[in-house]
């Protein structure tokens, strides 16, 4: 079984409350991040080296390669935020080692990973860092969504991106996770997936929910079966470190609690 994380954006609390779970969870062989470790939050340094020490498998995400490619397509609060991360991360003359093994860590990720029927992607497979793939574009954007089936011939490929949590399956339609089996259970059921089928599973995000629930969300994937979680967190903890960090506007912080 494999436990997939993504989307950090540097929470540290939402990162260590997830880890904390998957530790308990029996039977995962493997985790991988796919990708945007950094962004949005103030804790960059600490979920990269977490990252690094934990994850087999981390990608390339959007918010990771604006540090060395520029933000200058972010909205205003994400490009701040890509800068203070910057400065603070960015390697000088008398860098110590650390600091630039990190730094290249992350320069380094691969885009796209393979293992058997499984694609993982930060984005799509279409464009694997940048591009987003929304629960509206089977209704909105037909034509997109069978373009970006035809983009790839494995069987199911896992992504992160949107934040948002779910299935696409080959008609087009969105799924999100099915409800959970109790209200005090963090696990959705298993969703089984056909071998034969292409489906595009969003593995939702640890450290930026947007989907209206405030927990850290990700995903195991075992064969072509997949289950979500939802972890509480401390997210008031990890607001009151963004209202103290200079860079990072006050709707960074709000937007944890609401889960937008």
């Amino acid at each position: 079984m494999i436990a997939l994380i993504s989307d950090i954006h540097s929470n540290r609390e939402a990162l260590d409350a997830v880890f904390a779970v998957i530790d308990r969870l029996p039977g995962v062989e493997k985790v991988m991040c796919l990708g945007d470790v950094v962004g949005y939050g103030p804790e960059p340094e600490y979920c990269v080296d977490l990252v690094r020490e934990r994850c087999q498998v981390c990608l390339l995400g959007n918010h990771d390669e604006a540090l060395f490619a520029g933000a200058g397509d972010f909205n205003p609060h994400a490009r701040a935020a890509i800068e203070m991360t910057a400065r603070r991360m960015r390697p000088g003359i008398i860098a110590g080692s650390g600091k630039r093994e990190r730094w290249e860590y992350l320069r380094s990720r691969p885009t796209t990973h393979r293992e058997g029927r499984w694609l993982f992607v930060h984005a799509s497979p279409r464009d694997p860092v940048r591009e987003y793939v929304l629960a509206t574009d089977g209704l909105l954007n037909p034509d997109k969504m069978e373009a970006i089936f035809r983009s790839f011939d494995a069987g199911q490929c896992a992504m992160g991106h949107t934040h948002q949590p779910g299935i696409f399956r080959r008609d087009l339609r969105f799924e999100p996770p099915p409800p959970q089996a109790g209200p005090s259970s963090g696990e959705a059921p298993w969703v089984e997936l056909s071998e034969r089928e292409q489906a595009l599973v969003n593995v939702g995000s640890v450290g930026q929910p947007r989907d209206g629930d405030n927990r850290a969300c990700f995903a195991t994937i075992d064969g072509v079966r997949v289950r979500w979680h939802r972890v509480p967190y401390d997210y008031a903890t990890t607001m009151e470190k963004i209202r103290a960090t200079p860079g990072l506007d006050e709707i960074l912080a709000r937007r944890l609690a609401i889960g937008r």
